[in-house]
């Protein structure tokens, strides 16, 4: 019995009126992804009387830093193991102390520009890690920096007996520094004997970076200049307001990883909580101390354990890979569905070809760090924008041989073939969510590229498939 049809003579004649507009529309999108994603092409032409040497290979616009990224995995750069000491720390609280070093390291790592690194905790007994993966570095030390000094940050206080010593002449020098002073003249020997040994030295206090709240840069008012304003923690505030309440017209040390980072005067005691680092400081060196204060408010200390690199010919090898398995999948995806459908095939790889460059920007703008099960993930969202053509088809197939004309079997197939479309990939939407929320680095990389390439695929399927079909179909 032939199913009944919801088809009225005005619906069709709306339904399936040329959409000259969103034809246009797709058209200049076509164009535009195109542009974008072309590879840099050497012509040495003169065009309107302006010299153009290349087209392509565009990674600016309007300013913005579109260019595709790549993981560590296909651009090489350096992975470090860091190790958490968790003397101290009891056994409860252990975990929660991973995981804010972890967020902590995080937070500098991108501080200083580094392109979306991965950063993951992990706990074996009572082995405590954090793998840092930092794509695009080469440079084990610039890595070493960016990372490694990120162990502990520490407010001293003045130690007065040195101090006293220092005055009287009779501090000690190590014995380093003693070697190195043998071996000049005594007058000059003398003079920095005396400038070292009149250098403030300082002790521990309860007051570290775990109390630090925030730290900034900030601007004198009245000078301009820049400065670095911190704020400690309801705790923290009340440990400072005591040290400088006590060592008015004294330095109070700041030292990350034992080394000596600033050592302002206390001018005023300072009770709210909040205090202002002055010096002469560029606004790169200020907002550099800043960075390291925040960064340093680690609650255990760490340390590296190990360091390797990764280089960029395995990465390489792997884009090439990746690239030949999916143009070779892309032709054999076109192939069936010219054979099978003909011209609708035609129409459908006109739609893929128009997600594929769509997804490319998108992975350019978001942006999309890509690792292999990123391009994984986005090679099976091919597939999955080709299932919903083969959907729609097939129902399309179904009408006419229940005696629809073609109009009105296009009209229903889209019709009747959304609810399909939209359940599996609602379904596989949620999927990804699942994957994002609870996986670490690779597993990511796959869930986001994927979800990614379902958006973009329903848009394909839905309008980019429909207008052309309305627009060419007979």
């Amino acid at each position: 019995m032939q199913t009944p049809s919801r088809y009225s003579p005005q619906t069709a004649k709306v339904s399936n009126k040329r959409p000259i507009a969103t034809f246009l529309i797709i058209t200049f999108l076509l164009g535009f992804v195109a542009t974008l994603n072309l590879p840099k092409i050497p012509i040495n032409q003169t065009i309107f009387g302006k010299k153009i040497d290349s087209i392509g290979g565009y990674n600016k616009f309007q300013g913005k830093d579109i260019t595709l990224r790549r993981g560590l995995d296909l651009q090489g750069g350096i992975q470090l193991t860091l190790q958490a000491d968790m003397n101290g720390i009891e056994e409860k609280d252990r975990q929660s102390a991973l995981d804010s070093a972890r967020n902590v390291i995080d937070r500098r790592v991108n501080l200083y520009g580094v392109s979306e690194p991965v950063i993951q905790s992990a706990k074996t007994g009572n082995d405590y890690r954090i793998i840092v993966e930092l794509p695009g570095l080469t440079n084990t030390e610039q890595a070493l920096d960016l990372v490694g000094k990120t162990a502990k940050l520490e407010f001293r206080e003045p130690d007065e007996s040195t101090d006293s010593a220092s005055a009287s002449g009779s501090a000690t020098l190590d014995p380093e520094m003693e070697a190195q002073l043998s071996t000049m003249d005594a007058s000059t020997a003398a003079y920095l004997r005396q400038v070292i040994s009149s250098q403030p030295k300082y002790k521990p206090t309860e007051l570290d970076g775990s109390e630090l709240k925030r730290a900034e840069v900030t601007f004198d008012s009245r000078t301009g200049e820049a400065q670095v304003s911190m704020e400690f923690k309801e705790k923290g505030a009340k440990m400072f307001a005591d040290l400088t309440t006590k060592y008015i017209g004294k330095q109070i040390a700041i030292y990350l990883d034992s080394e000596l980072v600033s050592a302002p005067t206390v001018n005023t005691p300072i009770v709210d909580g909040h205090a202002v680092i002055s010096g002469s400081f560029t606004v790169d060196s200020a907002r550099q101390l800043a960075t390291q204060l925040n960064a340093g408010a680690l609650p255990v200390p760490i340390k590296v354990i190990e360091q390797r690199s990764i280089g960029a010919t395995l990465g390489d090898q792997s884009v090439q890979k990746s690239l030949i398995a999916g143009a070779i999948g892309f032709a054999l995806i076109a192939f069936f569905m010219i054979v099978l459908y003909r011209f609708l095939g035609v129409i459908a790889v006109v739609a893929l070809i128009l997600y594929t460059l769509m997804s490319l920007t998108i992975f350019r703008f978001v942006p999309v760090t890509l690792t292999l099960a990123g391009i994984a993930g986005f090679l099976l969202s091919i597939g999955m924008a080709l299932d919903a053509n083969i959907l729609i088809f097939e129902r399309m197939r179904e009408e006419i041989r229940w005696g629809k004309n073609r109009k009105e079997a296009l009209r229903l197939g889209f019709e009747r073939a959304w609810s399909s479309i939209r359940d599996s990939n609602v379904s596989s939407l949620i999927t990804c969510f699942i994957l994002y929320s609870f996986g670490t680095g690779i597993i990511r990389g796959f869930a986001l590229t994927l979800a990614l390439g379902i958006f973009v695929s329903m848009f394909t399927a839905i309008t980019v498939t429909r207008t052309l079909l309305r627009m060419f179909y007979r």
